[in-house]
């Protein structure tokens, strides 16, 4: 037994045991998913201590690419097993944008070398089956005379594999008949699971992207999106309990190996109220055909489930695009590092490399329009998503950038409806599209229709905390106060780290009047990493709206020492002039907005912050010029 093995952490009413792999909670056994554990452990050694999120990841996912979301939600796990709530016992500090800090006294204690443990000190753990199995295995041979042995076990090899063939012959001809004991209309497709033995979890996770896409396609199919289902890489969990969480009807698992240049993919389909394993397969093929290989998986899917595909869902799943395998590659390790949301030079870096491979492949030039549009560059993010179009006018990601550009930039609402509409028509399994169109519709004064989609991009996206903050604010705009508090904090329950949600509920308890709420809402959002210039804005203005001036001349100090490389400052400034009452500050930082093309101008007529500026000629002749929606 090594020296770690030989001790337990003991902190409050938990017990931590390293050799057993179990965390004890007044003598009984806990539920925890084995990275949960690992988290644990890592943060229990470094009591008291920073402990840096890069290096708690690398401790835990050693050999693999993991992106940040795994952490976090195995960190919320910890945070509800351990118990911790407002104002109660707390383990875990959280240090926002670095780390975090395991903060509850621990005691290391001894495991007793020479009595053996009572039955209260013992958990009773049911063995599984594959321990169960060892156990007899070690007894028989331990009883078994040595002669004899060789021939009973020569016997019993030969026996298992006539077994084991039969099983297999069985299996694969039940599997072909098995059908589903009610209609599947919902699906989860959880991360696949990389075989190939080295850091290539970026290839695995793009193989899991593709699929969810291609099932995407099938309109009278429901399709969780990638965000909500790649918390649980790397989790074993209950195939029910994962169904019921993304509240689905079904959920496909499995693996892919690469190996040089060939590419295996195996899948299994689960209707997971019965755990009934209802089909299985596996495909193999050269790297290049990997699109290939992934369209006949999500056929066979919907052929399994029995969905009558339209004539357009058959082309598009028989359609495969030829591309070099390298830009495949670069394209899906672009893809991989854009999803960590902190990567996107490495992310901007491989798309263009992808490009240069293979410059008439369309999804390289999508991502770079979504890192440009990220970074305020309209210009280049519509020349790359016009040149993803040229080459290729049915990609759903494309017309949903486009409709992005033409609302928030453009100005062309009706441009950008059509595109919305289209992106649509192509995947309406899309989330983000659902998400954004329900933005522009609530930028448009169409609040029912702009909550019925914000409620689609939730079905979609459950664990999105940018879904959920988002269906949270369209609640709110719809008067529906309380539902809006419940969403915002259904949605911090799952990732108490959002900064916008927590920014979403302080423009709640605002408009409720709730100032002092509101103000600790904004101060943690501003403190989780939230938007610099947006987050003082809030607060000045609620600060000037309670008659905290001297706060509120804080805010803007320093709000003019973000400008002009902030160019979003300009228009928050211009909020708090505005709550101030000091309506000639406020048009000249609404002018600055404008010269740096701030794209949420456009709605500064709708916006509270502005009723101080509404009857004045000024800011009438502003709205106009930002050509408001009519």
């Amino acid at each position: 037994m090594s020296a770690e093995t030989k001790v337990l952490y003991e902190f409050g009413k938990f017990r931590c045991d390293l050799r057993e792999h179990l965390l004890l909670c007044d003598g009984k056994p806990v539920s925890l998913s084995p990275k949960s554990f690992e988290i644990l452990v890592a943060l229990v050694r470094s009591n008291g201590q920073l402990l840096m999120k890069d290096e708690l990841m690398q401790q835990v996912w050693p050999d693999s690419f993991v992106e940040e979301a795994n952490l976090t939600v195995n960190i919320s796990a910890l945070r509800k097993v351990l118990g911790e709530a407002p104002g109660g016992q707390q383990y875990i500090e959280t240090v926002p944008k670095r780390g975090y800090r395991f903060i509850a006294e621990v005691a290391v204690l001894e495991r007793d070398s020479g009595r053996p443990k009572s039955a209260q000190e013992t958990p009773a753990i049911a063995p599984s089956y594959h321990t169960a199995a060892a156990v007899t295995e070690s007894a028989m041979f331990r009883r078994l005379p040595g002669p004899l042995s060789w021939k009973i076990i020569g016997f019993a090899v030969v026996l298992l594999a006539a077994v084991v063939f039969a099983i297999m012959l069985w299996r694969n001809h039940s599997l072909a008949k098995v059908t589903p004991t009610s209609p599947i209309r919902s699906l989860a497709v959880l991360p696949l699971e990389n075989l190939s033995g080295d850091a290539q979890d970026y290839f695995a996770d793009g193989m899991t992207d593709e699929l969810i896409t291609d099932l995407a396609q099938i309109s009278a199919l429901r399709v969780i999106s990638r965000t909500s289902v790649m918390p649980y890489k790397g989790a074993r969990r209950s195939l029910p309990l994962v169904a019921r969480e993304l509240n689905v009807d079904a959920v496909v698992e499995g693996t892919v190996l690469r190996s040089g240049d060939q590419v295996r993919i195996t899948a299994q389909l689960i209707q997971a109220s019965a755990d009934k394993h209802l089909w299985a397969r596996s495909y193999q093929g050269d790297l290049r055909n990997t699109l290939s290989l992934q369209k006949q998986v999500a056929s066979a899917i919907a052929d399994q489930i029995r969905i009558e595909l339209t004539p357009h869902e058959q082309a598009v799943l028989r359609n495969v695009r030829s591309v070099d395998p390298e830009a495949y590659e670069d394209y899906l390790k672009g893809r991989f590092f854009f999803n960590k949301r902190n990567s996107n030079e490495k992310a901007q870096s491989y798309f263009q490399q992808a490009i240069e491979k293979d410059p008439n492949y369309p999804p390289p030039y999508t991502g770079l329009a979504d890192i440009y549009q990220l970074s305020d560059n309209p210009r280049l993010a519509k020349e790359s998503v016009q040149k993803a179009l040229e080459l290729d006018n049915e990609l759903a990601e494309a017309h949903n950038s486009l409709a992005e550009l033409l609302y928030r930039f453009d100005r062309d609402w009706a441009g950008a409806e059509k595109e919305f509409k289209r992106a649509l028509e192509l995947d309406s399994n899309y989330a983000p599209a659902h998400h954004w169109y329900s933005m522009y519709l609530a930028f448009l004064g169409r609040r029912q229709q702009a909550l019925a989609e914000a409620q689609k991009a939730y079905e979609l996206d459950p664990l999105s905390p940018v879904v959920g903050a988002n269906l949270a604010k369209i609640l709110l705009e719809n008067g529906q106060h309380a539902k809006a508090i419940d969403q915002a904090k259904r949605t911090l329950d799952l990732e108490p780290n959002s900064a916008v949600t927590h920014a979403v509920l302080g423009m709640v308890c605002e408009d409720q009047k709730m100032y002092a709420d509101a103000i600790t809402e904004y101060k943690t959002a501003l403190q989780l990493g939230g938007s610099p210039g947006e987050m003082r804005g809030l607060l000045g203005y609620v600060y000037a709206a309670t008659g905290d001036l001297g706060n509120a001349e804080k805010m803007i100090r320093e709000l003019k020492q973000l400008w002009p490389g902030h160019a979003r400052a300009a228009l928050d400034l211009a909020g708090i002039y505005s709550g101030l009452g000091q309506k000639d500050q406020a048009l000249y930082w609404l002018g600055k907005a404008s010269e740096k093309e701030v794209g949420d101008l456009a709605v500064v007529g709708q916006d509270p912050h502005f009723a101080a500026l509404h009857s004045d000629p000024r800011f009438q002749a502003f709205v106009r010029k930002m050509g408001a929606p009519q």
